[in-house]
């Protein structure tokens, strides 16, 4: 995976009519992620990079463990690094603009966006949403654990939502509240993806064992108040149960992401999951369609293989692997927009190679859907 992290209604609509999404802005926007040196307001690189449409017509961007200062420093296998922060977009008449924002702490030093809850751990931000004026992020408790690569001695310790009430332009001024979700021990964290379905928001779940399976939780959004009280999850009856079991839980994928995306189509009146293969380090990149979010998903086409991880690239290092493929539906204008994070297990690379270790937008025609089996 990964080491090292309300304006008012006249503003909001301005903000759609001129956004990348408004029917007046002269063309749809690509992301693009370029690194921004300086000590102050540096960003060096990150992974993760889930994207959430807010009502005014931003984006808000999700990044994992990012790098920052004045240039990529690695010291003893660890990056400088914080281990998250995030991004605001906004595609106004076709131009796009980014910009980064990590957290300063009281003594102004640079700081993780989501600040960890429990000692020893730390937060990888994950996916998220929007309730009425307020965002919803989900994140997932890590902590350090043996491992024979430093880029995956890690282990997952809990899920948390964090909430920002109707959050300001400036992100520094934003006010998190956090609340708990799913505790250390459940080896099945709601976080790898979530998607809107009617009154409810869906939060899937990577079951650490066996094939590692995606399994369903939602969340009804008159429940926000008390998120954990009123998980619920998809059980292997097909019925929902109060709570999350993850041993009594539906696999929804056979073999499911840590990090994915699932969308819902009008156009398509499919549900389209963007992924890795879920193999090893694939190099693939692989869509699936689904006529509800539950499932039954197709078993997935390949529509891109990443240039980085094939051998016949001038670039290629063995030592690269890549990962975090998920779509971003809010760019596409009935083509496919999706992006791609590369990293290496030569953690001092890092260092010197700015080729990789950030977001790579790749914009497609949308592929033909294939057909879906029957519903389960």
């Amino acid at each position: 995976m990964r080491y090292l992290a309300r304006w008012g209604m006249i503003a909001a609509c301005a903000g759609l009519l001129l956004s990348g999404r408004g029917a007046f802005a002269s063309g749809p926007c690509t992301p693009v992620f370029p690194l921004q040196h300086g000590m102050h307001q540096g960003w060096l690189g990150a992974d993760a990079a889930y994207s959430i449409p807010l009502a005014d017509g931003r984006d808000v961007w999700i990044f994992g463990d990012t790098l920052y200062g004045e240039q990529r420093t690695v010291n003893n296998d660890t990056p400088i690094m914080v281990r998250n922060s995030i991004g605001i977009s906004t595609c106004v008449r076709g131009q796009w603009k980014l910009n980064y924002f990590i957290r300063k702490n009281a003594g102004g030093q640079r700081a993780d966006f989501f600040a960890a809850q429990h000692p020893h751990t730390w937060y990888w931000a994950m996916d998220g949403f929007v309730a009425g004026s307020d965002l919803w992020v989900t994140l997932l408790c890590v902590r350090d654990a043996p491992a024979q690569s430093q880029a995956m001695a890690f282990e997952t310790c809990g899920t948390d939502l964090a909430h920002i009430s109707s959050p300001r332009p400036d992100p520094q001024s934003w006010k998190i509240d956090y609340f708990p979700l799913v505790a250390d021990g459940a080896h099945a964290y709601p976080s790898a993806a979530v998607a809107r379905d009617h009154e409810f928001e869906l939060l899937f779940a990577l079951k650490e064992s066996g094939q590692r399976p995606l399994v369903a939780t939602r969340l009804p959004l008159s429940g926000l108040g008390d998120p954990a009280k009123n998980l619920q999850y998809l059980a292997t009856d097909g019925q929902w149960r109060d709570g999350f079991d993850p041993l009594s839980a539906k696999a929804v994928m056979q073999k499911g992401s840590p990090e994915l995306s699932i969308r819902y189509h009008a156009e398509l009146d499919r549900w389209v999951a963007v992924m890795f293969e879920p193999v090893g380090f694939s190099s693939r990149i692989l869509l699936r369609t689904a006529p509800t979010a539950l499932g039954p998903w197709t078993e997935g086409q390949v529509i891109f293989k990443v240039p980085e991880m094939q051998p016949q690239d001038p670039d290629y290092d063995k030592n690269t692997f890549c990962y975090a493929a998920k779509e971003h539906p809010e760019f596409e204008r009935g083509d496919l927009v999706f992006t791609y994070v590369c990293n290496t297990f030569d953690v001092p690379r890092l260092a010197t190679d700015l080729s990789i270790y950030f977001p790579k937008a790749v914009r497609m025609p949308m592929p033909k859907i294939e057909p879906n089996p029957e519903r389960q």
